[in-house]
């Protein structure tokens, strides 16, 4: 029984962001994703899934960040303002104007953070992936343009533990995504593909 057949990713197709071309490779009992190596038979479980950004999480958190970070400005201004009252009796001049200036100078600095946080969540897009849960805690994981293409690679790569006999090497993009935009589940694994270390929530 042969293993599935992976069709050929389209030579000069655009890779999505957040990806690198890896070769995936089964040789001698060994699954290779780029340089990253996994003993055949510490595969506990390979799946295909949706990695979608945490675009909920990261408006909650926005939100949470603005009204915490307003509080704090506005609470200092008027802290600035009364003991600046009380000082400027004595001196007849105000001091707190330089003091305002710096508390929300630095609250729009904050703000315009949080807002670039927010937008690389809110912009970032979705990505099929191929992951490979091994028994230890690491999960390797690829993406392709063609779902079928990474469905067809589960085929081959369940054939491969069970024939040992197995080997295949195909071009694949290996995937670095960052846990603060993607929401991979809930235990924390680690993952690493050609030249990236990232970390992933099954």
């Amino acid at each position: 029984m042969e293993p599935p057949a992976v069709p050929p990713r389209p030579a000069g197709a655009p890779l999505p962001p957040l990806t690198q071309a890896v070769d995936l490779r089964v040789s001698k009992r060994l699954l290779w994703v780029g340089p990253a190596a996994y003993p055949l038979e510490n595969i506990a479980r390979v799946f295909t899934f949706v990695l979608r950004p945490r675009r909920k999480e990261a408006i909650v958190l926005f939100c949470k960040r603005v009204a915490l970070t307003l509080a704090l400005a506005v609470g200092l201004t008027v802290l600035i303002l009364l003991v600046d009252g009380v000082a400027s009796i004595g001196r007849g001049e105000s001091s707190g104007g330089p003091f305002l200036t710096l508390v929300w100078l630095g609250t729009v600095g904050g703000l315009i953070y949080f807002l670039v946080e927010l937008m690389q969540v809110l912009s970032a897009g979705s990505h099929f992936v191929l992951a490979v849960e091994t028994s230890g805690p690491s999960t390797a994981m690829v993406t392709s343009r063609d779902p079928n293409h990474l469905i067809q690679l589960v085929g081959r790569i369940a054939y491969a533990i069970d024939h040992p006999e197995a080997e295949f090497t195909v071009r694949v993009e290996g995937i670095s995504a960052s846990p603060q935009i993607y929401h991979f589940g809930d235990n924390v694994n680690m993952y690493g593909g050609s030249g990236n270390v990232g970390i992933a929530n099954s």
